[in-house]
């Protein structure tokens, strides 16, 4: 077998008069021999769209708490999260505990076991809409299970969604996030599949509201409860409400994608902290504490379509849902555990006033800065709005609401946002892509000021390099 030497050598460093790239790659030559081979074994040398970042990405080698390391030694205050998966930060003892030991008795047991219907017992205390669970593998996995779920219960095939959410990448959900926002297929998606997805413009409390009441054909409306990516467009609270008084009147589904907010907005997650309660919700991330699970919840009438007996019963056929890795004693075991130290501790509340100590000491440089910047978030999480066309914001007034969906997420800006990135990791900090991240209950005062100077000495970098983008005039 061909192995990767310990210590491979870098490829040449390419010309480049930027500082921000070239002390980037002077400190990082062990990734930069990585994707080298990388980019042979896999397409853009990524395994997650999300990781890729020219001229090349970090190879972290392992993790504690807030913090990760890569394979050139350097150290980051990680705000990456695992994609938002560890509220409760890298390696947790009492979730390591728990895999270990259940590692020691078996990965894949190809039966039922006390911790799958433990697991299910604290997703159904904790998550108000969760009268009967189903886990599967993903996220994904989740979404397509409740449209399937919403079809058939309703017998209708309309579902509608909202331009710039994001509910994994399966046919029906793989265009209208970052564009195809017409509704045209993305490559590889059939247009008759494409055809059975309206889009509509998030808080259009008006064109939602037309889009139900003019149709009869609807099952079920998705959305994520707190804004497309975590919030990075943000949605008003009073449209989630909207929403559910418009599904619950016209035999709609009201599906919440808390694939991200799940047990990280609260122990509840979105629902239990707006008091809105959607038919089924979509769960994963933080489920299964860090490793691969999802779950699709809801009510019992619309989840008994899964059931042998309830759909015998009814003279109906059962859907058919298998999955080698549902409920995985892994998983399970972490999930159990992590579930478990949210609910009973304060490890939302420590996340939630990091976070917003970060909104406000970010949004502090930006003013001392004169950047025409934008700054904001809820919960555990923060947004950073780069201004690419160079609009007059103040960014002590900045209102997300009053910018399209697309020029907060679409348009977010992208050689200054790469910059941004790379800037930070030279001062040891590691950022998102929205950018920014969500905060975990294990980030501390000494990682708040890494932060903050970080984000200062990148500021002044991009500055002196020209890539910010001032308002014309």
């Amino acid at each position: 077998m061909n192995q990767l030497p310990k210590d491979p050598p870098a490829p040449a460093a390419p010309a480049t008069n930027s500082e921000i790239l070239s002390r980037y790659i002077a400190m990082t030559k062990g990734s930069a021999a990585r994707y080298t081979k990388s980019v042979e074994v896999f397409p853009s040398g990524v395994t997650h769209d999300g990781r890729y970042i020219p001229p090349h990405p970090i190879y972290v080698t392992h993790a504690k708490g807030s913090r990760k390391w890569d394979v050139d030694g350097n150290e980051y205050v990680d705000y990456v999260g695992g994609h938002g998966a560890l509220l409760l930060g890298h390696t947790h003892p009492e979730v390591m505990l728990a895999v270990v030991a259940q590692a020691t008795r078996g990965t894949h047991l190809g039966a039922n076991g006390d911790l799958e219907l433990r697991w299910g017992e604290l997703v159904r205390e904790m998550v108000p809409s969760a009268e009967m669970v189903r886990f599967t593998g993903s996220g994904t996995e989740a979404s397509m299970m409740a449209f399937r779920l919403a079809r058939t219960f309703t017998g209708k095939t309309k579902i509608v969604r909202f331009r710039g959410h994001f509910h994994g990448w399966h046919d029906h959900v793989a265009f209208g996030v970052t564009g195809h926002f017409d509704g045209s297929p993305t490559p590889g998606v059939p247009a008759a599949v494409a055809a059975e997805t309206l889009l509509c413009d998030p808080n259009d409390g008006p064109g939602v509201t037309a889009l139900l009441e003019g149709r009869e054909d609807i099952a079920a409306v998705i959305i994520e409860p707190t804004g497309s990516t975590y919030g990075q467009v943000p949605i008003r609270p009073e449209f989630l409400k909207l929403l559910r008084e418009l599904t619950r009147r016209r035999g709609v589904v009201l599906i919440f994608d808390e694939v991200v907010t799940g047990f990280r907005v609260s122990p509840g997650g979105a629902q239990a902290e707006y008091g809105i309660v959607p038919d089924m919700t979509l769960l994963a991330k933080i489920l299964a504490g860090g490793l691969p699970g999802g779950a699709v919840v809801g009510r019992r009438d619309i989840m008994e379509a899964l059931d042998f007996v309830a759909t015998a019963k009814k003279g109906r056929e059962k859907i058919h849902h298998p999955g080698t890795y549902n409920a995985n004693p892994l998983s399970a075991a972490a999930g159990v555990a992590t579930l478990e130290i949210i609910r009973d501790t304060d490890a939302n509340a420590r996340a939630r006033a990091y976070a917003q100590r970060w909104r406000d000491g970010v949004r502090a440089i930006v003013i001392e800065e004169g950047l025409p910047w934008g700054v904001y978030g809820t919960f555990t999480g923060c947004h950073i709005f780069t201004n690419p066309e160079g609009m007059p914001i103040d960014p002590r007034s900045f209102d997300p609401y009053s910018l399209r969906y697309d020029q907060l997420k679409i348009k977010r800006g992208g050689t200054v946002v790469t910059r941004l990135r790379l800037a930070m990791r030279l001062e040891g900090v590691d950022i998102a892509p929205w950018p920014g991240g969500p905060a975990s209950a294990t980030h501390t005062d000494r990682d708040l000021d890494q932060t903050l100077s970080a984000f200062r000495v990148a500021v002044r970098m991009l500055k002196a390099e020209g890539e910010i983008i001032w308002p014309k005039g």
